[in-house]
């Protein structure tokens, strides 16, 4: 799922020093940092449990080893936020459709980097013969749709009352994006 909230009082300075990488192991700990506040204080995730390193490290091997990309942005050696696709569904028909996910640090929102970070991503899946990418999205959530479509994904379906976080019922919502 996508993730878009208020930015922090520390900003990034996002005009300098910023790369795209693949994710390492070593980033681990990073990526579990970024990603465990919008497990204890979102529904952007449905996940409940905070996760470790070795949790993170297990997730960004296991997509590699499938061929698929899992990218990070860095400022002076500093991970900033990441973005993965995974596949859509295991049937070999779906073979050519990704979902993706992105999350960014606090400080890092609401500068671009997101959408830097995307478009690297769907360089990735184009580069590996993918088609079709589809961002799943708990609703509401106006922040990231207006994201998700000023980059080019259409609305594709939604699914009432699907998630249960929090005491409450989510809806989601399907984007999708055709890359070629």
């Amino acid at each position: 799922m996508a993730v878009f909230c208020r930015a922090g009082p520390t900003r990034v300075n996002t005009m300098s020093n910023l790369q795209m990488r693949d994710a390492t192991v070593d980033d681990a700990a990073t990526l579990a940092a970024i990603y465990n506040p919008f497990i204890t204080e979102t529904v952007v995730t449905f996940e409940e449990t905070v996760v470790t390193a070795d949790d993170m490290a297990a997730r960004v091997t296991t997509l590699q080893d499938q061929g698929l990309p899992w990218r990070v942005i860095e400022q002076q050696g500093r991970v900033l936020g990441y973005a993965y696709a995974g596949r859509w569904r295991s049937r070999a028909a779906y073979r050519y459709v990704a979902e993706s996910a992105i999350y960014l640090g606090e400080a890092s929102r609401g500068q671009g980097l997101g959408t830097r970070l995307y478009q690297d991503l769907f360089g990735q899946l184009r580069a590996r013969g993918l088609r079709v990418v589809m961002g799943v999205i708990a609703l509401p959530h106006p922040a990231s749709v207006a994201f998700h479509e000023r980059l080019g994904f259409r609305r594709a379906g939604l699914f009432p009352r699907v998630g249960y976080k929090f005491e409450r019922w989510i809806d989601v919502g399907y984007w999708q994006l055709e890359l070629s």
